[in-house]
C-alpha cells in the first residue's frame, strides 16, 4: 500500500475546500474550479467540518488532498512557571509557502530566549523533505522549543528522501507521531467549527483504527 498524493487531480478531482467534484455535471465549471490558482496561507481558530472530514481522514490513498492542515498549541513558559498558551490552525496550498513554514514565519517568528516553548502539531500529512529541513534548522536554533508532530497520514513515506527527512526530525528532537482516534476527536472538539450553542460528538470513520495501525507500523519501520 502507497501513498498517491501526486495523482490527485488525474484520481479524484477536489475543489479547493477540500469538497469532492466528481459529482459535478458542467465540465467548464469543474475545469474552472481546478484551475482556481493558490489561495495564501490562511489562519483561524476553528476550521469548516468539511475541511476537517475531508482533509485529516487518516486514508491510505489521499487522492484529491492537495493542502495541509495544521492545527497547533503552543505552551510559552516563563522561568516563574507561569504558562501561556495560544492555538489555532494554518491552511496552506503545495503551490505556495507550506504550512509548517508558515507556521515559523506568521505564528512564531522569533522565541523569547527567556521563555520555555512547548509546541503541539496535529497535522493532516507529515511534513515533506523540506519542511523536515525547516524544522530541523529551526530547532537547533531554539534550545528552549520543544516540538511534538501528530500526522494524520505519512506524506510519500516511500520515498528515500521523505524517509531519511522522518529520521532527521527525530535526531534533531522532534517527537512525530501517528494521530490516534482519540487525537482526532481532540481536534474535533478544538479546532472544529461547532454549531452555535451545541457542540456534535465526534463520529470516527470505519477504518480509522485499521489506517492509524497501518500507518504506525509504516512509521515504526523508518525509524527503526
Amino acid at each position: 500500500m502507497a501513498e498517491k498524493d501526486e495523482e490527485a487531480a488525474a484520481a479524484a478531482p477536489a475543489s479547493q475546500n477540500g469538497e469532492d467534484l466528481e459529482n459535478l455535471e458542467d465540465p467548464e465549471k469543474l475545469k474552472e474550479l481546478i484551475e482556481l490558482p493558490p489561495f495564501e496561507i490562511v489562519t483561524g481558530e476553528r476550521l469548516p467540518v468539511n475541511f476537517f472530514k475531508f482533509q485529516f481522514r487518516n486514508v491510505e490513498y489521499s487522492s484529491g488532498r492537495n493542502k495541509t492542515f495544521l492545527c497547533y498549541v503552543v505552551e510559552a513558559q516563563s522561568k516563574g512557571g507561569q504558562v501561556q498558551a495560544t492555538r489555532g490552525y494554518l491552511e496552506d496550498e503545495h503551490a505556495a509557502a507550506h504550512a509548517e513554514e508558515a507556521f515559523f514565519n506568521n505564528i512564531m517568528p522569533a522565541f523569547d530566549s527567556a521563555l520555555r516553548y512547548n509546541v503541539t502539531w496535529y497535522v493532516s500529512s507529515s511534513p515533506c523533505a523540506a519542511c523536515a529541513d525547516r524544522i530541523v534548522k529551526t530547532l537547533s536554533n531554539a534550545k528552549n522549543l520543544r516540538l511534538l508532530i501528530l500526522v494524520g497520514r505519512l506524506f510519500m513515506w516511500e520515498e528515500p528522501e521523505i524517509r531519511a527527512a522522518i529520521r532527521k526530525l527525530k535526531e534533531a528532537g522532534c517527537k512525530l507521531r501517528i494521530m490516534k482516534p482519540q487525537d482526532f476527536e481532540y481536534v474535533w472538539q478544538n479546532f472544529v467549527e461547532q454549531e452555535e450553542g451545541q457542540s456534535k460528538a465526534f463520529e470516527p470513520w470505519e477504518d480509522i483504527q485499521e489506517n492509524f495501525l497501518y500507518y504506525e507500523e509504516k512509521l515504526a519501520d523508518i525509524l527503526k
